[in-house]
């Protein structure tokens, strides 16, 4: 995200990696050749909890070269603090807590709640889009029963957690063929991604797929 004087980079990571500090610099050089006189600002997200040293690197040294980063490990947050904002609720569930299944209870209510000061058709838009969020991110901490059992709405159910689509595809391909099977899974939860508003970056980095191929995927909702 950019504006006209800084640039927000943030890398969301699920596990711990050593190449991150590498890779944060490199994108600061990117930038820095595209739009040498804004500002950056780059964090690393951690999502899931590791006793691994290397989520507290926050910085890159080579020889004379030396690059640091800002770093956000979800579980030290205090959950409070994603659960005002509906943008951030899907986060919550990964945050400081004993009882990730009461935390993702809330977040369904919380989801529930918004309405007010919206449009009907854009707060339902908004609902479905952190329900599935939500559903996908709560999967590091929690089994898939529990996270159908708290959201059994008809939002949930518009959108479909990637487990799902995961075991569609298994089933499909016992039936066709491993190889289709894998592709028509692949298909779906490129579908599902782009209708959560992922990039396409991050799509092609989830499913292999190549950007042309997530475009055209693309081009098939739009139509739809």
């Amino acid at each position: 995200m950019q504006s006209d004087d800084l640039v927000l980079h943030t890398e969301f990571q699920t596990d711990a990696d050593e190449d991150i500090p590498f890779r944060m610099l490199d994108y600061r050089v990117r930038v820095y050749r595209r739009f040498p006189n804004k500002e950056m600002r780059q964090i690393v997200i951690y999502l899931r909890k590791t006793s691994s040293e290397l989520v507290s690197e926050n910085s890159f040294r080579l020889n004379n070269t030396y690059h640091q980063f800002e770093v956000i490990r979800l579980w030290e947050q205090p959950t409070d603090r994603f659960m005002s904002i509906p943008g951030l609720l899907p986060f919550a569930v990964l945050s400081q807590t004993n009882d990730p299944t009461m935390v993702l209870t809330q977040i369904a209510k919380a989801v529930e709640a918004i309405s007010v000061g919206v449009a009907r058709r854009r707060h339902r838009q908004l609902q479905r889009n952190i329900a599935a969020a939500s559903g996908i991110l709560a999967g590091l901490v929690l089994k898939k029963d529990v996270i159908r059992k708290i959201f059994r709405s008809e939002i949930m159910r518009e959108s479909v957690i990637y487990q799902e689509i995961l075991e569609e595809g298994e089933a499909k391909g016992k039936a066709e063929g491993e190889a289709k099977g894998k592709a028509e899974t692949t298909r779906k939860l490129a579908l599902n991604l782009l209708r959560i508003g992922m990039s396409l970056e991050q799509i092609a980095q989830v499913t292999e797929l190549s950007i042309e191929q997530i475009q055209v995927l693309q081009e098939e909702i739009q139509q739809s």
